[in-house]
């Protein structure tokens, strides 16, 4: 649609201002694309909206399509590169009528591409109205998984012909340089299949696990793992060369664990996969970590955080120099809350270095570094490095060790402001932490601004998920933590005995898993002249507890209970995250 006709649409429905629609059509001339593209990229307006939109206009039905209801044989009919080309994809037919849902309609070359397929199946032509991310999802089902695992099989099978008994190919170097190269075609559209697969699903770990007598593969799903397909095990080696082969490791070490990375498009999105390999009695077993940076990279709010402690944050972040910690478990979600942090201060006036380890995302803006201890280069050793290159801001992956926790907070008496993670359960547990590791208590209270503990928890669908009264020991437990919140924020807070949580079933829309995606629970502790004075006169666990009661601290438990209570997680998620 003419930019120029989409933004007189936007501001006569008082979706966007006519100030804010101008600077998004100056952004996207930037980025060379047209207004309607640009704002699919940024979702600065809802997709489905757009369609309505386009739909009054171009007076052509809108329509939602469950991916579900497109019968594969509907899908030959259109082939997957005119689909993804033009922009349309059959969504069902008739005995002598095409349907097809559309993206642009008005596009004169997909109306010649639809005109020239319709004649050539003799068939008449309806259109329905898309939107961007319904397409996407029926774009996707031209790689059906379950017929490249068949193909890829059924060539390993065709391979075994003949033999009179079967050894774990993993063990044998020359059936696996074979493997490379006589099956690579269908191995390569299997494990093709595997990542699409990931990434339609939003996973964020692909597990390809040897066992006894089968192959598994399974999906890291909002923090579970799943099991999504299971494989005979001539399969394996051939799998895992071909992910060896992608991540430039080496295909004949197999007795030695290997890490490695590569990127590839899917679904016309850059997707980094990091690799790591590891034997295991069965055989070698690979885990990749799927990195989305369009996903991955998420704003403070988006994550979880709002209200009182996004305002604690903001503050501190705004601070010229000191030291923000980052707690909790492996897979809470600490990094990924340390880009959020990075990509607010990532500014054209400041000099902003990371040490990592390793760089999942690829920001723009920050001079990113990725440590490597088999060659001496450590958090350590890159901190002193950093100082001499003039920062202003510095991230370092995680503090592991007293080197690395001295360096950090002397970088941060001197003028830097320095982000990190710590491996504590609570912000509490950090100022002890520091202790143990060494650190004189009279450097921690003036190089301290902020500890955060965070966890991650799983949100519900909003499309299936119904509200119920909470049983009689949950009322007891919520009425206890809302009792103990801090009296500024208790006053802001409505919900009253007897409460409500919520729950989901599970719909099409999350595929009855009943969650869609995952966000963190937060607390935050603040350096103050008082916490101060607890390091330096006697410092305990029970003193720093009551120094965060004192602050007005809304706990892990609090917070989770509040979104509980929201409606965008269950009750159970919190329980089992924050449990003592």
């Amino acid at each position: 649609m003419d930019d120029r006709i989409l933004s007189e649409l936007l501001v006569k429905k008082d979706i966007l201002t006519q100030q804010k629609t101008d600077r998004l059509i100056h952004e996207a001339q930037l980025a060379g694309k047209n207004l309607e593209t640009y704002l699919y990229d940024g979702h600065s307006v809802d997709d489905v909206i757009l369609a309505q939109l386009k739909s009054e206009y171009l007076k052509i039905p809108f329509k939602r399509v469950p991916p579900e209801q497109v019968k594969d044989e509907f899908l030959k009919l259109v082939p997957p590169e005119v689909a993804t080309n033009y922009r349309f994809v059959p969504i069902d037919r008739t005995p002598d009528t095409l349907i097809v849902g559309m993206l642009n309609p008005d596009d004169r070359k997909a109306q010649d591409a639809l005109r020239f397929i319709a004649q050539k199946n003799n068939m008449n032509v309806g259109v329905y109205i898309l939107a961007f991310s319904d397409f996407e999802i029926l774009l996707r089902k031209y790689s059906p998984f379950r017929t490249e695992v068949e193909e890829a099989l059924r060539t390993i099978e065709e391979q075994a012909k003949g033999s009179k008994a079967y050894t774990a190919p993993y063990r044998t170097v020359e059936l696996e340089k074979k493997t490379v190269a006589e099956e690579a075609g269908p191995i390569i559209r299997l494990v093709a299949s595997i990542f699409k697969n990931a990434v339609e699903e939003n996973a964020s770990d692909i597990h390809v696990e040897p066992q006894r007598n089968r192959l598994r593969v399974r999906f890291r799903l909002d923090g579970e793992l799943q099991e999504v397909l299971s494989l005979p095990i001539p399969l394996h080696q051939p799998i895992i060369s071909r992910i060896k082969i992608l991540a430039d490791l080496k295909i004949d070490e197999n007795r030695r664990p290997q890490d490695g990375r590569f990127r590839t498009s899917v679904f016309n999105k850059d997707i980094d996969f990091r690799v790591s390999t590891f034997p295991t009695t069965v055989g070698e077993k690979a885990v990749l970590r799927v990195l989305d940076p369009a996903a991955g990279l998420k704003s403070i709010t988006d994550l979880g955080m709002t209200g009182k402690n996004f305002d604690i944050l903001k503050r501190g972040i705004d601070e010229p120099y000191g030291m923000i910690l980052i707690t909790g478990p492996t897979g809470s979600g600490k990094t990924t809350t340390l880009y959020s942090i990075l990509q607010v201060l990532n500014q054209e006036d400041v000099n902003v270095i990371s040490l990592e380890d390793p760089v999942e995302y690829t920001i723009e803006g920050p001079n990113q570094s990725q440590i490597m201890p088999e060659i001496g280069y450590t958090f350590a050793s890159g901190l002193r490095q950093i100082l001499r290159q003039d920062p202003d801001i510095i991230m370092v992956g995680e503090v592991r060790d007293n080197e690395t926790a001295e360096l950090a907070i002397h970088a941060s008496l001197t003028g830097h402001l320095v982000l990190s993670t710590l491996h504590t359960n609570n912000a509490v547990g950090v100022i002890p932490r520091l202790v143990d590791m060494n650190i004189q208590p009279f450097l921690i209270s003036p190089a301290l601004n902020m500890m955060i503990s965070q966890r991650l928890v799983a949100k519900l669908c909003p499309d299936c998920k119904k509200s119920l009264g909470a049983p009689s020991d949950i009322q007891a437990v919520i009425k206890k933590e809302l009792s103990e919140l801090p009296s500024d924020l208790a006053k802001t807070i409505s919900y009253r005995a007897p409460y409500t949580i919520y729950s989901a079933d599970g719909c099409a829309k999350c595929k009855h898993k009943g969650t869609s995606g995952r966000l963190a629970l937060f607390e935050i502790l603040t350096m103050t002249p008082e916490l101060g004075e607890i390091i330096r006169t006697g410092l305990s666990e029970k003193r720093i507890i009551e120094e965060s009661v004192r602050q007005g601290m809304v706990t892990l438990r609090q917070d989770g209970i509040l979104k509980a209570l929201e409606g965008i997680t269950s009750m159970e998620e919190v329980l089992r995250e924050t449990g003592d």
